[in-house]
């Protein structure tokens, strides 16, 4: 049973203890670690070797994918927030590459899924380095006898001077993404303006499947161009996009300045996909078990307002990691959130 944890947040050495803390308290070991995710502010990637040695001194010699996501900053103004994601026994470690850093090349497969680090390009264009991230993926995969059409999730992060490039994704996703019936991944957009990397106009974290993959989607007829899906089913998992307040029909964003209504009508759309993947048709959703939630830095003031709604829907059952980013794809969201829930 994969066990997800909610990011913990605090100094760099604080986030890594209490994360490490919570995953005791949950009867799992630092050897059961099959995915690492670091929310990391300007502060934490100045002083990324302190990071690196407290993950080291965390894992105690355990080899798990990382993946590092640059933030604008933390809701509680804290330094790094520590996700783990923890299967019995640490599934199946697959070296895809050398550890040669931020580059790290390990794979783990837990209960099917393929968890993967985070990709960072080095030069070339937008659509270049793009193309980089999911050449690299494929690399990765190959080495657990996989290609790109087991993704099931992809979370790009992108930053404000290359808003007007992005749709230039577009082309390398259709080429090189989605099984031979049309399945592509569920996908989420972020935009952040501290890199993780200098020179890097995108990063990439993706997550795929050995099982065979599923299209859930309510009837939106947007998606049946687009390089990515509502939900995709694998195995025991739901795997969604990114959900914000936008219209499908009209694909206008709604509830401009709106905390509170874009949270509602962005959760009402996650339990649609919900109940299309046949996981009940009333809310709270219990089968969802983890939300990470993208903010701005104009939401963060009224974000505890909306802890009411969210458990409308989804009750305390789900992992929950929030996080404040740049700004949003979308220039008028203020929320947008990536779940994802468990099948029976």
């Amino acid at each position: 049973m994969t066990i997800r944890l909610p990011a913990f947040a605090g100094t760099i050495g604080g986030a890594y203890e209490r994360a490490f803390a919570e995953l005791a308290a949950a009867g799992t070991a630092p050897g059961d670690v099959v995915h690492v995710v670091e929310y990391a502010t300007a502060t934490a990637l100045g002083a990324y070797p302190d990071v690196e040695a407290a993950r080291r001194a965390a894992l105690g010699g355990h080899r798990a994918p990382v993946a590092t996501v640059a933030v604008e900053a933390l809701p509680g103004g804290e330094d790094l927030s520590v996700e783990l994601t923890a299967y019995p026994g640490g599934g199946e470690l697959i070296e895809a590459a050398p550890d040669d850093g931020m580059h790290r090349g390990s794979l783990r497969i837990a209960g099917g899924i393929v968890y993967l680090p985070s990709i960072h390009p080095r030069g070339g264009d937008f659509r270049a380095q793009y193309r980089q991230c999911l050449e690299q993926a494929a690399d990765l995969l190959k080495a657990a006898g996989l290609g790109l059409g087991s993704l099931v999730q992809t979370t790009d992060y992108t930053a404000s001077a290359t808003r007007a490039e992005y749709p230039r994704c577009g082309r390398p996703r259709k080429e090189l993404l989605g099984t031979e019936d049309g399945v592509f991944p569920g996908a989420a957009g972020i935009i952040v303006d501290q890199p993780v990397m200098p020179g890097a106009m995108v990063s990439l974290d993706a997550i795929a499947s050995t099982a065979k993959l599923r299209t859930v989607n309510p009837g939106w007829k947007r998606y049946d161009t687009l390089t990515y899906k509502p939900g995709v089913a694998a195995g025991d998992t739901l795997f969604m996009s990114g959900f914000g307040a936008l219209e499908p029909a009209t694909q206008k964003g709604i509830f401009d300045g709106d905390l509170p209504a874009q949270a509602e009508y962005t959760y009402a759309s996650i339990a649609a996909t919900l109940r299309e993947a046949g996981l009940g048709d009333r809310p709270p959703y219990g089968s969802v078990v983890r939300l990470v939630e993208y903010i701005t830095p104009d939401a963060v003031g009224g974000y505890d307002e909306i802890a009411e709604i969210r458990a409308k829907y989804f009750g305390d059952a789900p992992a929950l990691t929030s996080v404040v980013c740049s700004a949003l794809l979308r220039p008028d969201f203020l929320i947008e959130v990536v779940p994802t829930a468990v099948l029976p």
